[in-house]
């Protein structure tokens, strides 16, 4: 069976400094990251597609990011509201968060 069109797939694209949703072979969306001075990857904006909005994408590319940055053993900075939101209600095992002063844990 051929791959659907609606496939969704998350690429880390580090020449853009961002994680990427895409939805078959066209950008959907994304969450932009940038390394600070202490070596935290900070996240300051996540941005979906008006025609691709309401399908969780912008949840499923922070999830990813996430988890990637867990893997890879990056402390997370989170300053953008979906990505603060996403991290308050999911538990990402192995992800060391730090949050900023203006943004609260709880």
């Amino acid at each position: 069976m051929p791959a659907s069109e609606d496939q969704i797939t998350v690429r880390r694209n580090d020449d853009e400094n961002r994680y990427e949703v895409w939805v078959g072979d066209v950008l959907a969306g994304y969450t932009e990251f940038s390394l600070d001075s202490r070596g935290r990857y900070v996240y300051p904006h996540t941005e979906t597609d008006p025609a691709f909005r309401g399908r969780g994408l912008a949840q499923t590319v922070v999830a990813e990011a996430m988890a990637d940055s867990a893997r890879r053993g990056e402390t997370v900075v989170p300053l953008c509201p979906v990505v603060v939101r996403y991290l308050r209600e999911n538990d990402v095992p192995g992800l060391e968060v730090e949050w900023p002063s203006r943004v609260s844990a709880h």
